[in-house]
């Protein structure tokens, strides 16, 4: 299938995935720091943003979106590339390390490490979401009342969010129709299993949907510590750009065996 996608700079490939509900705009506050050294690619995951959906029969589950994914970089003509994802997108990456069929892994805040009554929080959440997202109108998204809403829960800094960005967000989460069976997905989602490639975790010191605690269980499972996101929420792209643009070009580089530079360990 013929997926939506971004593509800025030269140098090795590399493949960034959005949060469930999102597109490939979450990433725009580190394309331009990440081009200078890769060749980046931004995807709509199938039945997000303007990516259509996947074909009838084919369920909404993290196997099936990274399989999409790899047949997509493999038409681009690329084997083998960095990725990097958030959230969702963020499994999607230790998912595809797990195989081998990445050169590294970089995960921010990925989803499959919750505890059932985690789980069931964050379900709630994205569910109240994308009822305000449906229910919401541009002028509301964008005023000050709506940002505090809707960035609070994502974003450590919803100030730093322009409203154009924080309105085509929302607008992309009232329209992803792989929304709901993907939700219904989490019920099953397992970590995956032990990676076969160099991988980073990393976690938003603030975050608000995964909490923070969720990170010690992803340390546990990649028997490595995880970097602690100073001041960042769920969405550290917007909140510090920098820092997760060098957390993710530090992680193609080799295994991280203990902290980077980008913060603490998760307590």
């Amino acid at each position: 299938m013929e997926l939506v996608y971004e593509r800025r700079g030269r140098g090795a490939p590399l493949v960034l995935m959005h949060g469930i509900g999102h597109h490939w705009q979450a990433w725009t506050p580190v394309l331009d720091l990440l081009a200078e050294r890769f060749d980046v690619i931004a995807v709509d995951l199938p039945g997000f943003g303007a990516s259509p959906p996947l074909p009838p029969g084919l369920p909404y589950n993290a196997e099936t979106l990274a399989y999409a994914v790899e047949v997509f970089w493999a038409k681009l003509g690329i084997s083998e590339p960095h990725v990097a994802g958030c959230s969702l997108g963020g499994y999607l990456a230790l998912d595809m390390a797990s195989r081998g069929v990445v050169r590294s892994a970089t995960a921010l805040s990925p989803a499959g490490f919750w505890s059932r009554s985690e789980l069931f929080y964050a379900r709630s959440v994205l569910r109240l979401l994308r009822a305000a997202a449906v229910a919401s109108t541009p002028e509301l998204v964008g005023s000050p009342a709506g940002r505090a809403f809707t960035g609070r829960l994502l974003v450590a800094k919803p100030a730093q969010v322009e409203p154009a960005a924080l309105v085509a967000g929302v607008a992309a989460l009232r329209s992803a129709v792989g929304f709901d069976d993907m939700l219904d997905s989490f019920l099953w989602m397992a970590p995956p299993a032990p990676p076969k490639v160099p991988i980073t975790v990393a976690w938003g010191e603030h975050d608000r949907l995964l909490v923070r605690r969720q990170a010690v269980r992803a340390g546990r499972w990649a028997q490595q510590r995880v970097a602690l996101l100073q001041g960042c929420g769920h969405l550290p792209m917007s909140d510090d750009p920098e820092l997760v643009a060098r957390v993710i070009t530090d992680g193609t580089r080799e295994p991280t065996p203990g902290l980077t530079d980008a913060g603490r360990e998760p307590s």
